[in-house]
């Protein structure tokens, strides 16, 4: 049955004249997994003391990330412009309606749901990132940080619906979108297919993102062993008694 079904999909892509196209750059791909990952662990380590120079290293990463995000999608490739993918209310209504009955519209780059999450994502990292900034310098009291917590709340719940209309897309698509943002290709025509996947600009990001994990790194205070208090207590009063 299976063997059935991959032979019918085979057929049906040929029949169509697709074939796998380079739809995301590499400076697209390397920001989206570099969001993961510091959102990731932004959020792990969000009600950690220990950890807060690595929660706010993390939160700043992402206001980079997204900053970088908006660049390119100025001066970027094809479908990693917002002319490319930016759709009215309405387009995304329609979207959504022929995903409802299982007859989504097809998109070679975002589709306008994905779209619109992507564009809340970027605003929400820069509300994120300017609470935080606040509640970290103790500015404006405590409204910061609870709008801070708040925002980081609904952008989790953003994510999660992002993931799964992924998850169902790729299904109703059957094409693996996760897969696409790991490797970059899609189905498509010849047509459509961007020219480079310019990696030199994603090693410069890289690049970037671990500098600034290691000068934060460098620059952290020095954090003494458990027992060092209690030692250092002892030599100062050996010192008092020989004077």
């Amino acid at each position: 049955m299976n063997e059935s079904f991959a032979s019918r999909a085979e057929n049906a892509t040929r029949a169509s004249g697709t074939i796998r196209i380079l739809v995301w750059d590499a400076p697209v791909r390397v920001f989206h997994w570099l969001m993961v990952a510091a959102f990731a662990g932004a959020w792990l380590t969000a009600e950690s003391e220990r950890w807060r120079l690595m929660h706010v290293t993390l939160g700043y990463t992402m206001v980079g990330l997204a900053a970088f995000r908006i660049i390119w999608g100025l001066m970027g490739t094809r479908y990693a412009r917002f002319s490319a993918f930016l759709r009215s209310p309405a387009s995304v209504i329609r979207y959504l309606t022929s995903l409802a009955k299982a007859r989504p519209e097809r998109h070679v780059g975002h589709n306008p749901a994905g779209a619109l999450a992507i564009l809340a994502i970027l605003l929400m990292t820069w509300a994120v990132g300017v609470t935080g900034w606040a509640a970290y310098n103790s500015v404006g009291g405590e409204w910061p940080g609870e709008l801070h917590e708040g925002i980081a709340n609904a952008m989790l719940a953003l994510v999660a619906v992002h993931v799964l209309a992924v998850v169902v897309s790729s299904i109703l698509h059957r094409d693996n979108l996760i897969g696409a943002m790991v490797s970059g290709y899609k189905s498509g025509h010849a047509g459509e297919s961007i020219r480079r996947a310019h990696w030199g600009v994603a090693a410069v990001l890289i690049a970037a993102v671990f500098a600034w994990w290691g000068a934060q790194w460098r620059a952290a205070p020095h954090v003494p062993p458990a027992d060092q208090p209690a030692a250092a207590q002892v030599h100062q009063q050996k010192q008092g008694d020989d004077d």
